[in-house]
Formats: structure tokens, C-alpha cells, sequence
């Protein structure tokens, strides 16, 4: 019996990634990714799977990012019931992750319904955040290089990713054939992860290709972030920082804090990191020491130098504060959460800074930022920017195309095939273009829907 790969999301685009892998009436799910970005993209979560949720056995997931996570509470909610497989990072920051995206649905809805903005009525979240709570006991932590069974007769193990804290590459051992998954994939020079682990050999490879059509430039996250807080704090204004709650606000609090401990920005700068799911994924790193490049002694640094915000009405209370400082808030892509209180009340000040940390995907707020748009939608109200927009060409968490290629290059003997995923369609198959033409292997950018033997 052959082994088929059909790819359900994170093809031709950098979300939504589920890969359903089909042998001997058998079937796995490698992540379990929600759709983010255009509407057009988040409308198919909304579409049923293919494949009953029922008959979907096992889930392995490569990270707790919502666009290789999200989807898993309604999965559950449809029906399936088997395990899902992760490392223990990934399993407790879906703890957080997860609930939190149920919330924010359910926030969604009733602000839809409460305004009359919805053409469904009532709204309805995608699911609820107890649907999330409940989907959490399915999960099942293992340990970087042990083999586990997560079907009979198939065997699997994860490998180090870097990217966020518990990322993996996943190898699928089934039906004789191995099947390498590199999830996101981490840079090895990253500021606070440890560099993915080389890639084990394999027939088959899906490697993602989020920047495989550049490479990051070679400015440092400190000069930049320096260079920009040096003229918020000159002018007295207030920086609005859009982070991911996992991974880049913990990579931006360790930056502004060893930019102060070298003095290069005023000690005094106030920084509040406004996102409860943030606190709690920062607290993790105490949980997690070996899994990342942080020290008690800088964790300790970071915790000193900002103030935690908790509760809505703490975060209010930000707007009445004076002088210059530093909100840290989610979501990364300014595609809802608190962060967008924070732009709409401070987008319009000249005086003021937009700082983006990482890839933006097209239809979001930030893409529109990044942009240079003078306008952006938030609330149903249309706010001016007048502030200054940086976007941080050096804070990504992922690998870039050269990166991505001595990451693959390693591989002996070359597989047999290599899919590329989790890329925009120019970023996918300029990466494409790279395998082929300096490794000369059979690279292919898949079609979405379509299955293809592993």
C-alpha cells in the first residue's frame, strides 16, 4: 500500500498548515493550522475537512502557533477523539494558546452581534474557548529523539526547530517510506532559540518557505531597536509594539533589556507588556531553561525592567500615563487583541511609533502598515497614522532562504522529493527554484487539495 500526503492548508500561502498523510486505511494529521490573514483565506475555516474529523486517527503538531494549532479545538469538536503528539514546550503553550484564540472568537461574535456588523445572525465563533479547554486533554508530550507509535506501525520523532520555544521537525516513519516535515523552521543565529537541529535523512521532505525568496538583511535587532527608542524617548512619544505572544515579545523584552544594561537607550524607559497570554508564555521560559539560549540571570533582567499588564481595565489605565514608553502588545499582525486599543489611540501622533517585529502577512493590519497606508480600519472606525512605522528587518523567528538551504543541504543521501510549504506563492518557488537549481533535486511547490505519493 502507497503512502499519500494531501496537503488541506499552508500551501501557496503561510497559513493554515494541515497535512493529512494516508496509508492502509490509516490517517494523520501533521498540524492542525487555522487560516489567518485575507478573509478570503479565514473563510475556509469555516469549510468542512475532506476527510470526516472522525476518521482523522492521530494529529501531530510541529508548534503551538495558531496557524499550525488553531484549528485543533474544532477538529474536536467535529468529532475526532485520538491523540495528538508535540513536545512538551507545544503542549504548554497550547494550553495558553488555545483558549485564548477561543476567547478572542467568542469576543469577535458578540461585538458582530452587539453592533449589527454581521451578515450571519446571530455571529457565531468559529468555536468557543471551552471547546479549546477541551481539546487540550488530547495532547500528548514526548521528548526531542524518542521514537513514539503514533498510529500502529507507524513511528515518528521530533527534532529541534528553533523558531519558538517546544518547535520541531517531525520525521514520519510509514509504510517504508520516511517522511521528513520541517514545521517553522528557527534562524541559527537567533537571539533567544537555540538553532534547529540538521535535518535526519529522508525520502521525502515538506520544508516551509516563509522568507524563501530573501535574505535578512545583516543589521543587528539591537542597533535597529536602539536606533528607533532613541528617538521615541528624544521626543517623548509612546511606542506601540504589535508581538506574536509566544516567541518575539520575549525576543523584544531580552533586546530593550540588554540595550539598557549597555546603555544604549534611557534605563528609565518604561516598557508594559500588555498581554496576558504573552505573561504567561514568558513564564514558560523559567519552565523550559535548555530549551532556549536565555540564563536565569537574563530572565530575571527582563522581568525587572518591565511591568506586566493582567486585566483590561490595567490596560486602559496605560492611556492615561505621560511621558515616553514602551506597550508590547499582541496580536503580531495587528489582526485583533489589545493591540489595536493601542493603535487606535495613538496611531494619529506624530510624535509616536509603530514597531513591527516580523513577516506580516498580506490582508493584515500590519501588511497595510508596512505598506506605508495612511489609514487603517480598526473597530469599524477608520484611524490616520501619523506616527512613524518601523518594521524590524532583523527580529524574524524564521529561517531565510540561504538559511533554509544549508538547513536542507545538509541532508545525505538527497531525498527524493522535496515539497515546499508555508510560503506565499514568490517566496515558495523562488525556494523551489533554489533546490533545483543548486541541489538538483526534485522540488515541488504542491497544489492545494490535491494529494501526491509520499
Amino acid at each position: 500500500m502507497s503512502v499519500h500526503i494531501t496537503f488541506l492548508g499552508g500551501t501557496g500561502t503561510v497559513t493554515g498548515s494541515k497535512y493529512l498523510v494516508q496509508h492502509n486505511g490509516q490517517s494523520l494529521l501533521v498540524d492542525c493550522g487555522l487560516f489567518q490573514g485575507y478573509k478570503q483565506l479565514r473563510l475556509q475555516n469555516w469549510e468542512p475537512l475532506p476527510v470526516p474529523a472522525g476518521e482523522v486517527d492521530a494529529v501531530i503538531l510541529t508548534h503551538a502557533h495558531l496557524d499550525h494549532s488553531g484549528y485543533l479545538p474544532l477538529l474536536a469538536r467535529q468529532g475526532f477523539g485520538g491523540a495528538v503528539h508535540c513536545t512538551a514546550g507545544t503542549r504548554d503553550l497550547c494550553g495558553i494558546l488555545l483558549p485564548d484564540s477561543g476567547h478572542l472568537q467568542e469576543e469577535d461574535a458578540d461585538y458582530l452581534n452587539r453592533h449589527n456588523a454581521s451578515r450571519h445572525h446571530p455571529a457565531l465563533p468559529l468555536y468557543t474557548r471551552l471547546d479549546a479547554v477541551h481539546s487540550l486533554r488530547l495532547l500528548q508530550a514526548h521528548s526531542l529523539h524518542a521514537w513514539f507509535e503514533p498510529l500502529p506501525g507507524w513511528r515518528a520523532r521530533f527534532t529541534g526547530a528553533g523558531h519558538i520555544l517546544g518547535a520541531a521537525s517531525v520525521l514520519l516513519e510509514v509504510g517504508g517510506r520516511r517522511i521528513l516535515f520541517s514545521g517553522d523552521l528557527g534562524r541559527p543565529d537567533d537571539l533567544i532559540m537555540q538553532a534547529p537541529e540538521p535535518p535526519p535523512p529522508a525520502d521525502t521532505v515538506l520544508i516551509e518557505s516563509t522568507y524563501g525568496d530573501r535574505i535578512h538583511p545583516p543589521a543587528s535587532l539591537l542597533d535597529e531597536l536602539a536606533g528607533a527608542l532613541t528617538r521615541l524617548s528624544a521626543r517623548g512619544g509612546v511606542a506601540v509594539v504589535p508581538v506574536f505572544a509566544v516567541g518575539r515579545a520575549q525576543t523584544l523584552l531580552h533586546a530593550i533589556a540588554q540595550l539598557k544594561a549597555q546603555g544604549r537607550i534611557p534605563a528609565h524607559l518604561p516598557v508594559y507588556l500588555d498581554s496576558p497570554m504573552a505573561v504567561s508564555a514568558t513564564q514558560l521560559f523559567g519552565e523550559h531553561m535548555g530549551a532556549h539560549r536565555l540564563t536565569r540571570a537574563e530572565l530575571e533582567a527582563m522581568a525587572r525592567g518591565t511591568t506586566l499588564v493582567h486585566t483590561a481595565e490595567e490596560s486602559k489605565a496605560l492611556a492615561r500615563l505621560h511621558g515616553p514608553r514602551v506597550i508590547l502588545s499582541a496580536s503580531g499582525m495587528a489582526t485583533g487583541g489589545r493591540v489595536l486599543h493601542h493603535l487606535a489611540l495613538h496611531a494619529g501622533d506624530h510624535r509616536n511609533l509603530i514597531v513591527l517585529t516580523g513577516h506580516q502577512s498580506p490582508g493584515t493590519r500590519g501588511a497595510r502598515l508596512a505598506a506605508g497606508e495612511k489609514s487603517i480600519r480598526i473597530h469599524g472606525q477608520d484611524v490616520a497614522i501619523r506616527a512613524e512605522v518601523v518594521q524590524l528587518s532583523s527580529a524574524s523567528a524564521h529561517a531565510d532562504a540561504a538559511q533554509l538551504m544549508d538547513w536542507i543541504g545538509q541532508m545525505a543521501p538527497a531525498p527524493q522529493q522535496v515539497f515546499i510549504v508555508h510560503g506565499d506563492m514568490e517566496a515558495s518557488d523562488a525556494l523551489r527554484q533554489r533546490i533545483d537549481h543548486g541541489l538538483g533535486w526534485n522540488a515541488i511547490v504542491p497544489v492545494a487539495g490535491r494529494s501526491y505519493e509520499a
